[in-house]
């Protein structure tokens, strides 16, 4: 490419001059290329240790003039052919103006405005891709791409500087980090070292320190350790690796591929050495930072933060923090933990105001919201920016929804009118709804608009009195805080809040405080009315999600009264349902019922949703998917947790397998499903304001509280016994309705009372010994453990599918896992370098293991090629499609594992008869190029005699007739001796164990009758079969045999059949089958009939064949002799014009069989008899469809030759090409055409 001219003061180091004239110098880099000795050893183990080669292109073109020492560098190219573009096009278009100038700086003065110009025109058109990569970048891309083989879809994030360790020597190279791949390259005094591994395969990704390998960044995968060191930045480095990791397991869990953000915001000055996908990530992992923080919505992406102070009129005072600022919202954290964290929606943002700076409050901004508050930042760095910025997205934002207090006030408004007529609670129906539902319109569903405790409370009793009045406290608590840190979403959450919370939400704030501290909220407020619509849109709708809602229902909380009643199994039906239409990834799982049920009794229908949303989606990620992923990761990581915090306990409880086993259930329901509700309600609270740490902090407060009877347990039965009658006994005393029935009734007798734990108290222990777990480094462990728990979920994924597939083929279990290793891999390849169909048709996670991966024909071609016994040379792609047509049952184009292994398992351990069986299909539609087909009746039409076609066609309809007869009253059920099965050659036993097989119906599909045009196919398949078998000499004799005697027998049955007698004929071609024909002949009589025709046919045709037979025998003697002259006797027989692509079907070479050599044999040629050689000599290309030949003849045929037998009778293993195709690239080599024209002239 043209360049900025630059100067160059020593033009010749490290380079070679190979061409040159008065005005310019073209020269290569010393390295690069063939030679170059030591000098070019030394450039080039240079070039990847400083990194040159990804700044220094290998070849350039300097400007001199005779008499000055300055070079101008002028271009540079990657390859031999881009800078020969370069200099032809200055010796024709500069040379013989500059010899025209007499000063040399008027010379050098036109070549530099002359290239600028060139780069002016060129750079015309990329002036709106104001954000693309820096040159440095983009060569670095390329020479990834060049060294690994990668395609232009690969993208490079970022590349660095490192040491990766073979052996106990470090190799200093260059990592690559790509969206899919991690790759290493290093090149040291002629020693190369390239390393390339997926980010699927990564098992284990960490960063340690040990004396061996000082601070090293440890991957592994499931074959071996890998470790990197040396890093300049291994913080940043470590950062990246996990991002990419973490993209390819959620690739692996749900099908979510990288997508890269195109709505970047533009930077005031670009980064030399980061690329846009470097951005993407970074701005990515700020946002999810940003939601978590603040618990805001999954679609919400962080523009920016600066620090500031926020003044807080609680305490009078100007707080220290940070404001962060995004498309919906203004937010603020202070620096010291719990001191303030705000949210300001910009729905409710009224006024933005810039105020009077002074040296008390430099730079002030003023923000009022609807609820009539006013916040004061300042210390603002660029507030004339950050207003502009504010301003944008107000203007973008949405028209202003109802006030959150307009909302509830209409809320209390309504339960007042709906209350006193609670008493008269009857089943809800759409015509007559009941109190607390209400229709949103005249055609949706019914749906409650309270909360089911308001409807089912029970009155307290008097002696309840002293919990009323400690309820009352906490409410008027409550809202004294509201009244000095505000109410709603703007609300100043100090550590006052926190302490709140900690003593119990009052019940009649719960649902208010649930929603404003999850966020759900936020998403409630801006979706107004899709409850309602996704409600309505499920009514009616039955799947297999709905099936296990309703199995579930009456299962969850049956003892709450709320629950024995029919309003509201029907509103947990609808929100279960409205879920699993909103998210059919997760639909329903097991546990979900319970957690929703506790949110409706504190909640309306709608409020639920989105808190049931909230804890999908945000707050419990992947907790509630098919595999409980979520819930997997962080039951690893409690037990990291317990190993650090209890040591002793952990490793006594690994021997018992406890851990895994009591944490699935507390996190999955919250402990909802294992404490007495009014405790587990106060645990959830605590949960919706801290998130999960809450969870973890509570399990390791009851695992240390029974430590003492934990080590004593002999068994895992009883450590389950001691923690169950524990939580069943965590009572809370504050709890003002009356407790509602629980598992500890049970498990606890009458004479053994244990002692009662206080929630609150469990709650305060928790904080205090185990309340320094940290959300960060909880997310930490959690990717550790979402690497571990994934890639075990896939190894039992490939056990399940080998264990399915086991018993109906014959390869071992080693064979399929490592078939299925091969398959997968093609189809992740697949999913992020593209192909025919998306990934989400590819990867159906609602399959079974079986059918979930899937690939398309051109990954299938790929992985025949390497791991098919039947070698055809140029001709396996051919192959390869036919039989992925034939394995495509259902014609979406796409074949699953099974389907695969089904293929390939017949070439592999079939008998002659199932392997030829085969061989034969793959000759009939619809394996034979069906998209040909309509092209070749054209040309049939217009080449054969009408009659004969019209002849043909009833023939034919005949034909299907006889076989949809012959399939309808098969009467034979001969069942096959398996201990028959000897392996012997003898071809009387094979032909009676095809008799067998088509005497049953059930066992094999009907094979129609093969035409001429499709054995000559089947004879190249079988003849580019053989090239490269150690006996092909021997084989090339046989097929010639064969071929020539099945085309004698077709040719012969022809001439002798009328076109009446050969309709008929066709109707019964499958002999031996105890069919009755069309005109009632049985099917003894039409083996008798067809016995005479073919003896008839033996007399009549003995003397003109016989010395045509004797003929073909010597000659194929004679070829066995010449077996090493057959290329070049096939070069004296045919021209070049004669020989033809495999696939052509338009034309064949036709020469006679008498007189042809099997050596002859080329792919287009077909061996006929003399008869019919004479016979079609004035349509040489037509192909005679009236000729056929049916199954049992060929493989009658076959089974005279030993060296056919032998050779499909060969047992081949399959072990040698997994090792080969094991051993090559992961990727597809995809080298452009200008790295094929370097090497070329290089290495000339």
């Amino acid at each position: 490419m043209w360049l900025s001219p630059e100067e160059v003061l020593l033009a010749n180091a490290l380079w070679v001059t190979e061409r040159a004239n008065p005005f310019f110098v073209l020269q290569r880099r010393k390295g690069h290329g063939r030679g170059g000795g030591l000098t070019g050893l030394l450039v080039g183990t240079l070039d990847v240790v400083l990194d040159s080669s990804a700044r220094v292109a290998p070849y350039r073109i300097l400007h001199q003039t005779q008499d000055s020492q300055v070079y101008w560098n002028i271009a540079c190219g990657t390859s031999r052919k881009e800078i020969t573009g370069h200099w032809e096009w200055l010796e024709l278009n500069l040379l013989q103006t500059l010899s025209v100038f007499e000063n040399e700086d008027d010379v050098t003065t036109f070549v530099k405005g002359k290239v600028q110009g060139i780069l002016a025109e060129e750079n015309k058109n990329k002036e709106a891709k104001e954000d693309e990569d820096s040159g440095k970048f983009k060569e670095a891309e390329l020479k990834m791409r060049k060294l690994f083989g990668m395609p232009e879809v690969e993208k490079l994030v970022n590349y660095y500087s490192c040491s990766y360790w073979k052996g106990r020597v470090p190799r200093q190279g260059w990592i690559y980090l790509s969206v899919n791949h991690l790759c290493f390259y290093s090149f040291l005094l002629g020693k190369e070292v390239k390393l390339v591994i997926r980010w699927v395969d990564v098992t284990q990704l960490e960063k340690n320190a040990t004396l061996l390998f000082p601070e090293c960044i440890k991957v592994s995968t499931r074959d071996r350790e890998h470790y990197l060191s040396m890093f300049l930045n291994i913080n940043e480095t470590f950062k990246l690796m996990e991002q990419l990791a973490n993209i390819a397991m959620r690739q692996l869990l749900d099908n979510e591929g990288f997508s890269e953000d195109k709505c970047l915001p533009k930077l005031k000055k670009s980064l030399k050495n980061v690329s846009m996908l470097k951005r993407d990530l970074d701005a990515r992992a700020k946002s999810e930072r940003y939601r978590s923080m603040f618990q805001l919505p999954k679609d919400e992406r962080l523009d920016g933060h600066t620090e500031c102070t926020l003044w807080t009129p609680f305490n009078k005072m100007h707080i220290m923090g940070q404001m962060f600022v995004s498309n919906n919202y203004i937010c603020f954290a202070s620096k010291e933990e719990d001191v303030c964290n705000l949210i300001i929606p910009l729905r409710e943002v009224t006024i933005v105001e810039k105020a009077d700076s002074s040296s008390v409050l430099p730079s002030p901004l003023s923000i009022s919201t609807k609820n009539k508050m006013t916040f004061l930042f300042a210390n603002l760095k660029d507030r004339d920016f950050l207003v502009q910025r504010i301003s944008d997205f107000l203007q973008r934002t949405p028209s202003r929804r109802r006030s959150i207090k307009e909302e509830l006030q209409n809320s209390k408004c309504t339960e007042n009118e709906v209350v006193p007529e609670q008493r008269k609670v009857s089943s809800p129906s759409p015509s007559t709804p009941s109190p607390g539902v209400i229709l949103d319109n005249t055609e949706a569903a019914p749906t409650t608009t309270h909360a089911l405790m308001t409807i089912f409370r029970k009155e307290p009793s008097e002696e309840l009195s002293p919990k009323m009045a400690k309820e009352k406290m906490k409410e008027e608590s409550w809202n004294i805080h509201f009244f000095e840190f505000g109410r709603g979403v703007c609300m100043y959450r100090t550590s006052k809040t926190r302490d709140l919370v900690l003593k119990g939400m009052p019940e009649s704030l719960r649902g208010e405080l649930w929603l404003l501290f999850s966020g759900a909220l936020n998403e409630m407020v801006t979706h107004p009315g899709y409850y309602s619509e996704l409600v309505q849109e499920s009514m009616g709708k039955y799947n297999l999600a709905t099936e296990e809602i309703e199995r579930d229902l009456h299962r969850s909380m049956p003892e709450h009264p709320a629950f024995q009643n029919e309003m509201g199994i029907a509103a947990l039906r609808r929100v279960l349902t409205a879920y699993a239409f909103r998210n059919p990834n997760i639909g329903y799982c097991q546990a979900m019922n319970i957690v929703t049920s506790v949110l409706l009794l504190y909640c309306n229908e709608e409020e639920a949703f989105w808190l049931l949303t909230a804890l999908c989606e945000r707050m419990l990620p992947d907790y509630y998917n098919t595999r409980v992923v979520g819930a997997l990761v962080d039951q690893g990581v409690f037990e990291d947790l317990t190993r650090e915090h209890l040591p002793l306990l952990y490793e006594w409880m690994q021997e018992l397998g406890v851990i895994s086993t009591i944490s699935l259930s507390w996190f999955l329901t919250l402990f909802l499903s294992v404490m007495p509700f009014e405790s587990a309600v106060v645990v959830v609270d605590c949960f919706f304001y801290e998130g999960i740490k809450v969870i973890f902090q509570v399990s390791l407060a009851v695992l240390e509280a029974n430590m003492e009877k934990l080590l004593n347990c002999s068994d895992e039965g009883e450590a389950m016994t001691i923690l169950g009658r524990y939580l069943d006994n965590v009572c809370n005393k504050q709890c003002t309705s009356q407790p509602i029935p629980h598992l500890h009734a049970l498990l606890t007798s009458s004479d053994d009372l244990p002692q009662q734990i206080d929630i609150f108290e469990l709650i305060k222990s928790s904080y205090e010994k185990f309340g320094s777990i940290r959300a960060d480094v909880i997310e930490q462990m959690r990717f550790k453990q979402r690497l571990k728990v994934i890639q075990t979920l896939e190894d039992t994924a490939k056990r399940s599918v080998v264990r399915a597939i086991l018993t109906e083929t014959a390869f071992s279990i080693e064979e399929l896992e490592e078939l299925y290793l091969l398959f997968k891999a093609k189809h992740l390849m697949s999913c992020y370098w593209g192909g025919s169909s998306s990934a989400a048709e590819r990867h159906d996670l609602s399959q079974p293991y079986l059918e979930q991966y899937r690939i398309d024909s051109e990954q299938f071609k790929e992985l025949f090629v390497v791991l098919s016994p039947w070698t055809c040379g140029p001709h396996s792609q051919v192959l390869a499609g036919r039989i992925f047509r034939l394995l495509d049952q259902n014609r979406d184009s796409l074949i699953s594992f099974k389907e695969f292994v089904t293929g390939l398992s017949g070439m592999y351990h079939g008998d002659l008869v199932e392997k030829l069986k085969l061989l034969y299909r793959l000759h009939l539609p619809p394996a034979l190029w069906p998209e040909e087909e309509p092209a070749l009746e054209a040309a049939q039409y217009f080449t054969e005699d009408p009659l004969a076609d019209v002849s043909h066609g009833a023939a034919a309809g005949a034909e299907v007739t006889g076989q949809q007869m012959q399939g309808g009253t098969g009467n034979g059920n001969i069942k096959q001796n398996k201990d028959e099965k000897t392996g012997s050659q003898d071809y009387k036993y094979h032909l009676r164990l095809w008799a067998h097989e088509k005497e049953d119906p059930k066992d094999v599909k009907e094979l129609t009758k093969m035409n001429q045009e499709q054995f000559i196919e089947m004879c190249k398949t079988l003849y580019n079969m053989f090239s490269e078998d150690p006996a092909e000499g021997e084989l090339y004799h046989a097929i010639a045999t064969v071929a020539t005697l099945l085309l004698q027998i077709g040719e012969v049955g022809k001439q002798f059949s009328s076109p009446v007698s050969r309709r008929a004929n066709d109707m019964g071609d499958h002999k031996g089958l105890g069919i009755q024909g069309k005109e009632g002949v049985s099917a003894l009589e039409e083996a008798t009939v067809e016995v005479a025709r073919t003896k008839l046919k033996a007399d009549c045709e003995s003397d003109v064949l016989s010395d045509t037979l004797k003929i073909q025998m010597e000659r194929m003697e004679l070829a066995g002799c010449v077996a090493t002259k057959r290329e070049a006797s096939a070069a004296q027989l045919l021209t070049d014009e004669e020989v033809r692509d495999d696939t052509s079907m338009s034309s064949y070479s036709m020469v006679s069989s008498g007189s042809l050599l099997c050596e002859d044999i080329s792919e287009d040629t077909v061996l006929v008899g003399c008869e019919q050689a004479a016979a079609v000599q004035g349509r040489p290309s037509a192909i005679d469809m009236d000729w056929s030949i049916s199954f049992e003849q060929i493989l009658a045929s076959v089974l005279t030759e030993p060296a056919l037998v032998g050779f499909f009778e060969k047992r081949v293993d399959v072990g040698p090409k997994i090792a080969k195709c094991k051993s090559q690239r992961a990727m597809e080599q995809q080298v452009s055409s200008s790295s094929d024209q370097e090497l070329s002239p290089t290495s000339s």
